[in-house]
């Protein structure tokens, strides 16, 4: 190779990385824009989050609800509620219905965004159905569960002083990549539980502070189904649990997830799981892990740093 190829060579390459990384930001614009959406509010952008760590204000806003489809997908989909009142910080569970009118299966894909837009960055998602590929049967009616929280720092936003009231708005279209869709007969009273997105949710949601072999922020719940309540040797329990005449179970394990404080007073788990189908299959995911295992006694668990 002469002079004149290499000095070509060192000009040609540049430029062909600067093609590539071009044609790699065409090919991956839709994700990179959502993740920016997602990490800025932009667009009514609003957030995903897996639980909700945020203390309860006083202030409280009107979170209001629309819903649209495309022209041509035959389906109907409306809020079950029009608008609720939340305080800042607190958790709540509402539904949507979609209902497939026609002869044929139909795979839908949802959008959403809030209004005032600037509103995005503080509302938060524990659980939707939106960008995911979803199924109705023909002339199946389904009720789809979001829960969400407005942030606090909503409250101390100057430019949202005057601002009471939010909209979250839900676009479905007729998805152009139906395969791997998932079935919304999963959120129907009858469905069974899945094991599989059970223990997906356990990762995403419990995680944080349980372990199925050790201690943690919580007790270790490996065995934890057919255990008493209070019962893991080396965790230090709140008294008001400890002290309870508790076996845990499918269903107590279901009162439990709903609302732990309720449940059993003074108990100081905080975190709740208002959505049906997710505590379902949670649960069955800790029914499989203890009936695979010897019930556990935690004799080797880590120290515990939180009370449960």
């Amino acid at each position: 190779m002469d002079s004149r190829q290499r000095k070509n060579l060192r000009v040609i390459a540049p430029c062909l990385g600067v093609i590539a990384i071009m044609l790699g930001l065409v090919a991956y614009s839709p994700q990179l824009y959502r993740l920016f959406c997602g990490a800025t509010g932009l667009g009514g952008t609003t957030q995903r989050v897996n639980e909700d760590a945020a203390a309860v204000a006083r202030r409280m806003v009107t979170v209001q609800f629309d819903s649209n489809v495309e022209p041509g997908l035959p389906w109907r989909f409306t809020p079950e509620q029009r608008a609720v009142k939340v305080h800042l910080g607190e958790q709540k569970l509402v539904y949507f219905s979609a209902e497939n009118v026609s002869d044929q299966p139909i795979v839908g894909h949802a959008t959403f965004n809030v209004t005032p837009l600037q509103t995005g960055i503080y509302f938060n998602k524990i659980q939707c159905f939106c960008f995911t590929e979803e199924r109705l049967d023909p002339h199946q009616k389904v009720d789809m569960p979001v829960v969400f929280y407005v942030d606090p720092k909503f409250g101390k936003d100057s430019e949202l002083r005057d601002i009471d009231t939010i909209t979250l708005a839900y676009t479905f279209f007729r998805s152009a990549n139906p395969a791997n869709a998932r079935d919304l007969s999963r959120f129907l009273p009858g469905a069974p539980p899945d094991q599989a997105n059970g223990e997906k949710l356990f990762a995403e949601r419990c995680t944080a502070c349980h372990a199925l072999d050790a201690n943690k922020f919580g007790p270790m719940l490996g065995g934890v189904v057919g255990r008493k309540a209070g019962a893991v040797a080396g965790y230090r329990y709140s008294p008001a649990l400890k002290s309870a005449s508790l076996v845990w179970s499918a269903e107590s394990l279901d009162q439990w997830l709903t609302d732990p404080q309720q449940f059993v007073p003074g108990a100081r788990m905080p975190v709740r799981v208002l959505e049906r189908t997710s505590r379902r299959d949670i649960i069955a995911y800790l029914q499989k892990e203890s009936g695979d295992r010897p019930k556990a006694t935690a004799a080797d668990a880590s120290k515990p740093v939180r009370l449960e």
